[in-house]
């Protein structure tokens, strides 16, 4: 992108708050390639906004205040010494917008016409075929997008992601050995595990303070990739959202704050479902094939083994010498991750 280059190396002060309840806090911004990068004034990073989706709030006012699409709540505002960088994010989003291919135009044309013409074919058919077309289009790095405001919303009920930096590396190598984008702990909200839009994995603390083998929480994790693999949570979250979610998903490539709060209600107060039988066998299939034991997460499910009897019997890992999950020294450290809070 020809205007990236002379914006490359600038640097400026801002005021960035993850919540409209949270104090304001001084923070350094840096331009990436194609995000805004926001960091501590430890050089810690605390997020990064694609710039095709930072919002300016008070266009032509100053101080400048930008937010991410979709989330009002979460604020950069930057004040009237760093104009450099408030033009530099205005050209690079105007710069963004129009290298945006025109064929997105056709693509909005085609949904539009194939809605007019599956309408005909009757009202019970157009949901299911505009939510197909939406998962079918939309990319990873919009899931991914959806996954973080959804956490964001759910942290205003459980309270913020546990953070430790030593407990950085143990996370990431978890979820490397599980097949994770990213994992995120939690202090409340979650009964055990919730898997977001964009591979965004939701652990409740308890799995690892509670429990001194790391196999039970690897177990639960991907005991909730398989009902991921059953109900894709996209797809989860389009068919609560209806008709209009996957309309607006499609035509604008996002969906509405409305649709994002009402669906994280929804889905940290409804019943889980247990893993049918089938499920159970790819379950087994997923611990042999990341060469962890099931047994330990069968007893954590049920510690008389009645219900778990299968995952107990068939265990992948029975007369092996598994791999550990992880070292004791990164399971220490993660069990620590939200004592630190």
């Amino acid at each position: 992108m020809t205007a990236l280059t002379r914006y490359q190396r600038i640097e400026a002060t801002g005021l960035w708050r993850a919540r409209p309840d949270d104090q304001r806090r001084e923070v350094i911004v840096s331009l990436g390639e194609a995000t805004l990068v926001i960091t501590d004034t430890k050089d810690q990073a605390l997020t990064h906004w694609s710039l095709a989706a930072v919002i300016r709030k008070n266009p032509g006012e100053r101080p400048a205040i930008f937010h991410p699409d979709g989330d009002p709540g979460e604020t950069l505002e930057l004040a009237e010494p760093e104009a450099e960088m408030i033009e530099a994010i205005e050209t690079l989003r105007k710069a963004i917008e129009r290298s945006r291919p025109r064929a997105g135009r056709l693509r909005i044309v085609s949904v539009v016409a194939s809605v007019l013409a599956v309408g005909l074919l009757g009202v019970f058919w157009l949901p299911d075929a505009l939510k197909r077309q939406a998962l079918t289009v939309v990319p990873d790095i919009k899931r991914q997008e959806i996954g973080e405001a959804l956490l964001g919303r759910i942290e205003r009920l459980s309270g913020r992601a546990c953070q430790l930096e030593d407990a950085e590396g143990p996370l990431d190598r978890l979820a490397l050995r599980t097949g994770l984008r990213q994992i995120e702990v939690l202090p409340d909200g979650v009964r055990d595990t919730l898997l977001l839009p964009g591979g965004l994995m939701l652990l409740n603390r308890g799995l690892i303070e509670d429990y001194e083998d790391p196999a039970i929480a690897a177990g639960y994790i991907l005991a909730e990739k398989v009902r991921a693999d059953t109900r894709d949570p996209m797809d989860d979250l389009l068919s609560f959202g209806g008709v209009a979610a996957s309309f607006r998903l499609l035509t604008t490539g996002g969906l509405s704050p409305d649709t994002l709060t009402d669906y994280t209600e929804y889905v940290l107060t409804r019943p889980r479902k247990a893993l049918t039988e089938d499920e159970e066998q790819t379950l087994l299939a997923a611990f042999a094939e990341v060469r962890v034991p099931s047994k330990p997460y069968a007893y954590a499910r049920d510690i008389t083994g009645e219900t778990v009897l299968g995952l107990i019997e068939a265990d992948p890992m029975a007369g092996q010498t598994a791999p550990a999950v992880m070292t004791d020294r990164d399971w220490v450290l993660l069990q620590n991750v939200c004592l630190a809070d």
